[in-house]
């Protein structure tokens, strides 16, 4: 045991071209200049050269660990054997991978170690080493030279948990200058094994939103990121809805100018994000007018039951949610259900919104397009031209 904790400690990646750090200051998608097709993922961190990623979107990876007798590499969903060479580096390439963001970790002789290579990210209820498959022909999430708003951590006491509950607010460009506005707010929800930290740090929301806004394509508005758990700091599998209706939105609604109304607010997340998305806003829809889910994985709404009965009488849902929106990868198997049940609402004749990311699948590059095309339809009224 002592020599594998020895073992880990002492592992480094071979060193070359510089990375850049991701959040805050990454600019996704850049990566520093190196000869030949590979490159240094733009999630690396400085001075290190390894992994890549070629223009064929393979992941390369490069380990050095003289003394270990296996490694694997655990990426995405499945765990691959590296193979060593005669100066003690291990390596791996993969298959060609879909674009974005994948979570990565090492497996020496039987212990999980995180890439001290790599920035880490919280994922799979760990922290992980993480790789960016850049998608060369997309910048709508990177930064630019656009007017920024403030992304900032707020504790509160929840008194149901009777724990503190750590949230980040996104307040948009001009918050702090035009300080007589009030802004709708958007409560976006992030995956299960993941938390608060989600949509800032992989999913780049800022960026999105700083950019749609400066471009006149979405309104102004207040995103909140909460935990996904049901008690305080951390993710569990519990949906905290009650915590939110009772605690988080009064919080929100006295701390920040918003317009505190059902019509001017709406509730978003991601894969079991948008799970809780469902649940929570079936049993408090006098609170919510726009409802959006990416990839939710199961309890979609019942169209004869759903909210109370109200999806039974499509003209009256129609007129009580301003936006029902739903998207997924276009490679997603595993969490699929979401097409199926974009048909079934189609045929039940139940207006909503279908967007399908092409070439991703259960990742961050889907939730990031499903992010940038729902943010200009939400807090848009039908006088508005």
């Amino acid at each position: 045991m002592k020599n594998k904790i020895l073992l880990t400690f002492s592992l480094y990646l071979l060193s070359g071209a510089v990375g850049l750090a991701q959040f805050p200051g990454q600019f996704p998608g850049q990566s520093p200049a190196q000869s030949g097709d590979a490159k240094p993922s733009s999630l690396n961190l400085p001075g290190q050269r390894y992994p890549q990623v070629d223009s064929q979107r393979r992941a390369i990876f490069q380990l050095r660990a003289p003394e270990a007798t296996t490694v694997k590499i655990h990426l995405v969903d499945d765990e691959y054997d590296m193979v060593k060479g005669d100066n003690g580096v291990w390596s791996y390439t993969s298959e060609p991978m879909d674009l974005g963001f994948h979570y990565y970790w090492y497996v020496i002789d039987g212990a999980s170690v995180t890439d001290p290579a790599s920035k880490t990210f919280y994922g799979n209820s760990r922290l992980s080493g993480g790789i960016e498959v850049p998608s060369p022909e997309e910048d709508f999430y990177h930064f630019k030279d656009v007017p920024h708003g403030v992304v900032s951590e707020r504790w509160y006491l929840s008194k149901s948990a009777n724990a503190g509950r750590r949230v980040f607010v996104y307040t948009p460009p001009d918050y702090d200058t035009n300080t007589t506005a009030r802004y709708p707010v958007l409560y976006l929800r992030h995956g299960g094994g993941e938390d608060e930290t989600g949509w800032s740090v992989q999913g780049y929301m800022s960026f999105i939103m700083d950019n749609l806004i400066a471009e006149k394509k979405a309104v102004p508005m207040i995103i909140v990121m909460d935990s996904g758990a049901a008690g305080g700091m951390g993710m569990g599998m519990g949906g905290g809805s009650n915590t939110m209706v009772t605690e988080l939105i009064p919080m929100i609604d006295s701390t920040y100018r918003t317009i505190a109304d059902r019509d001017h607010r709406g509730m978003a997340g991601l894969s079991l994000g948008g799970t809780q998305t469902f649940q929570t806003t079936q049993a408090n829809l006098d609170q919510f007018a726009w409802i959006a889910a990416f990839s939710s994985p199961f309890q979609f709404p019942d169209v004869k039951t759903g909210y109370n009965g109200l999806m039974a009488d499509p003209e009256a849902f129609a007129k009580q949610v301003k936006l029902f929106y739903l998207s997924m990868g276009e490679n997603e198997v595993r969490w699929g259900g979401t097409r199926p049940y974009h048909e079934e609402l189609e045929k039940a004749g139940i207006k909503h919104v279908y967007y399908e990311s092409p070439g991703t699948s259960h990742e961050w590059q889907t939730w990031r397009r499903s992010l940038y095309d729902l943010a200009p339809r939400l807090f848009r009224f039908e006088t508005e031209e």
